[in-house]
């Protein structure tokens, strides 16, 4: 028998909020239940409405603020509140990185029982402007007759209709209704569902197409490059089809760390998408490392080589180990242009096991940057090789906690040091990084 859903209570209700959920809603108790309401601080009083309600907990959406939190803002974007690409602009960024830095110290605490020798300040930047990476939806919606451009609504699948996007590198989120229009002027504006963005020198779009452009609809596209200065390219199929649209590619390349070294990569590469804090970040884990010439270092999760090359500038004998094959070798090709030594190797670092070759001998640091899911089978593997000291990059602090926890109580080190990085400001995600000191 199917379960009956649960009545979503009616009306209008008052709230006090005590605390900020992990994806930055208010957190309020009522009648012993908890409630995330969204758009609500820490402090206040909101009237609601339900949105959702189920055995645990119920879901709202603010109405209204009665009593305002000092950390409260006006939202820099006309379209917070409807575009889910947001969850924080009612928040100082002052705040937002206190919240974010109390979230990464709850979760060492509960999950890993650990906690950091020293708490090292934040390392902040920019927060307009600032993403030179996204993937953007495009819809044509027929009973509006134009295309749509930008990120999906909060709670839908639908694409919110948006004029700008003041977090896009300006290039981009000035001109979200120029490339709408384009579009919507081909004949395969229906056809259309997805944008690749990368900002560098130059901006790339790789536009997703399923249908083949017409030469009407690719002097459409040709224009808008003209008149934008975008390089066009377009994907019929998978990454491998991606083609220029007007031959030969730019090149897309950037500095790790601010230095004259530069670092190509390919529009559907994973690159941070903050320019400004991934410099900060890749200068902060060599300066927690400590690097001296000659040591020998391993790196794990090491992508295109972001921090591989800083690293081995600084005389170092690096090993750097990615599992993807194509960033491997761009990894190479990038170390190769830039006049470095480095042994780049491709492994799946979720099954690697002890008789890697990568893995022989002693290492006198490890450095590692891996994706959401963390990398616990790498814990053991890397305390075996007792490195003095291990610098740790996270996307998600559960994860995070839970290798420390490893390492602290499992392995012998110290949790020296922790802080966060807001690589994505307005949002609720949290990158971070730890530093491990082994203690005999």
């Amino acid at each position: 028998m199917r379960r009956r859903a649960r009545r979503v209570p009616e009306g209008e209700h008052r709230a006090e909020v005590i605390d900020l959920s992990e994806d930055g809603r208010g957190i309020a108790r009522i009648d012993g239940k908890v409630v995330f309401i969204a758009d609500a601080l820490p402090a206040e009083t909101v009237t609601f409405k339900y949105l959702a309600a189920g055995k645990s907990f119920d879901e709202g959406q603010t109405l209204r603020v009665e009593t305002p939190s000092p950390d409260r803002v006006t939202p820099g974007c006309t379209h917070f509140g409807v575009c889910g690409g947001c969850a924080l602009q009612h928040l100082s960024p002052e705040a937002q990185v206190r919240f974010k830095q109390k979230q990464l110290i709850e979760a060492l605490a509960r999950i890993g029982k650990v906690t950091p020798t020293d708490i090292a300040a934040p390392v902040t930047g920019p927060v307009w402007g600032y993403r030179r990476r996204a993937r953007m939806g495009a819809k044509w919606v027929i009973n509006k007759q134009k295309v749509l451009v930008g990120f999906r609504e909060r709670r839908t699948h639908l694409l919110a209709e948006l004029q700008r996007c003041p977090v896009l590198d300006a290039r981009v989120g000035e001109q979200l209704e120029v490339l709408a229009d384009a579009l919507a002027r081909t004949g395969i504006a229906d056809k259309i569902p997805q944008i690749e963005m990368a900002a560098a020198e130059h901006v790339c779009l790789s536009i997703r197409v399923l249908e083949k452009p017409t030469e009407d609809d690719l002097a459409v596209l040709r224009q808008l490059a003209e008149d934008t200065g975008f390089e066009l390219r377009l994907q019929p199929g998978g990454l491998s089809t991606i083609t220029p649209l007007n031959p030969p590619t730019r090149v897309l390349d950037y500095s790790p760390d601010g230095s004259e070294r530069r670092l190509q990569f390919e529009i559907a590469d994973f690159i941070q998408v903050n320019a400004f804090i991934s410099q900060r970040v890749v200068n902060q884990a060599i300066d927690w490392l400590a690097p001296q010439p000659g040591e020998r270092m391993l790196e794990l999760f090491c992508g295109l080589g972001n921090f591989s090359l800083p690293l081995a500038a600084r005389g170092v004998d690096l090993t750097a180990v990615e599992g993807d094959a194509g960033l491997v070798q761009r990894a190479r090709d990038n170390a190769r242009r830039n006049n470095l030594s480095i042994r780049f190797e491709k492994a799946d670092l979720f099954k690697a096991g002890a008789e890697a070759d990568w893995l022989a001998g002693h290492f006198d640091a490890v450095l590692l940057d891996p994706p959401r899911s963390g990398a616990e089978v790498m814990m053991p593997l890397i305390a075996a090789k007792k490195p003095s000291r291990v610098v740790y990059v996270s996307c998600q602090p559960g994860t995070l906690a839970r290798d420390a926890g490893a390492l602290v109580h499992q392995h012998g080190y110290r949790l020296a040091r922790a802080g966060v990085m807001d690589m994505f400001p307005h949002t609720a995600h949290i990158e971070s990084m730890a530093l491990f000191v082994r203690e005999a």
